[in-house]
């Protein structure tokens, strides 16, 4: 329980702020901006606001932090299509991303989604993890619409649309996972030395059955638990050394995903 207790300080310190810089340079060949902020982690994820007049502005981008240059404090901002409010009455505009503008991150960070292998697990972390929680129910509920019994990272980034949710925390073998849900990116990992006496699949939830599609990417049902969100992770850390030892240490039957990693000698 201490472990988790040092979990829960973690959250509230490092994930429970919204943060917003201003736009220093623009490339627009490469997407990106740069903007000056004092720290932050590569991965967190936003959005973009144009400022079309003092008192009017508009969100034209999503955002996620590419790199981090601490001595400059200056980060580069990968930029994207922004679709967290699909909706044909509002306003579109042709503005461009300009000097001056503002990003601002980890906006969604105090909502989070929990997987875990089973209702003790889940309550377990739960309880110890002062966050704003959207029960698993919801994801699997979108799950079903999306016809994926197995869940694909693009069904965590429209869960994050859906419910503004920003964090994603993951339980795996005895270890909780912190990801920006957008990026799934790994901004923390924690041990949890909890034991593990059932599997759920594809999680726990109190759906009884995620409807599947016909065929595709997520239709098939998933028939193991660790190594499919093992696969998630390295997919979208390929550079994290801590992930990659991990895996190193953990059962051979996962080995083959050291392959995936590019992490230099």
């Amino acid at each position: 329980m201490k472990i988790l207790l040092l979990l829960t300080i973690l959250v509230l310190e490092l994930f429970s702020t919204v943060i917003k810089a201003p736009v220093v340079s623009v490339d627009y060949e490469n997407e990106t901006v740069q903007i000056k902020i004092e720290k932050i982690d590569v991965g967190v994820s936003g959005f973009v606001v144009h400022h079309i007049t003092p008192e009017r502005s508009a969100i034209i981008k999503s955002a996620v932090v590419e790199s981090f240059d601490a001595k400059r404090q200056i980060a580069t901002v990968q930029m994207s299509k922004f679709t967290a409010l699909q909706n044909s009455a509002l306003p579109h505009g042709k503005w461009k991303v300009v000097v001056g503008d503002s990003v601002v991150l980890a906006f969604g960070y105090s909502r989070s989604l929990l997987i875990a292998p089973n209702e003790e697990i889940y309550y377990t972390i739960a309880k110890s993890v002062q966050t704003q929680w959207v029960h698993p129910d919801l994801f699997a509920t979108l799950l079903s619409f999306n016809g994926h019994p197995t869940p694909l990272k693009e069904d965590f980034e429209a869960m994050a649309d859906a419910s503004s949710v920003g964090l994603l925390f993951l339980y795996l073998d005895q270890k909780v996972y912190t990801l920006d849900i957008k990026s799934f990116t790994i901004l923390n990992i924690s041990e949890a030395k909890l034991k593990q006496t059932e599997t759920n699949l594809p999680f726990y939830t109190r759906v009884k059955s995620i409807s599947a599609a016909w065929w595709g990417a997520g239709s098939a049902r998933l028939k193991s638990y660790e190594p499919h969100y093992y696969e998630l992770l390295v997919a979208n850390n390929k550079t994290n050394k801590q992930l990659y030892e991990i895996i190193k240490n953990s059962d051979k039957k996962l080995h083959y995903l050291l392959d995936e990693f590019e992490i230099g000698e």
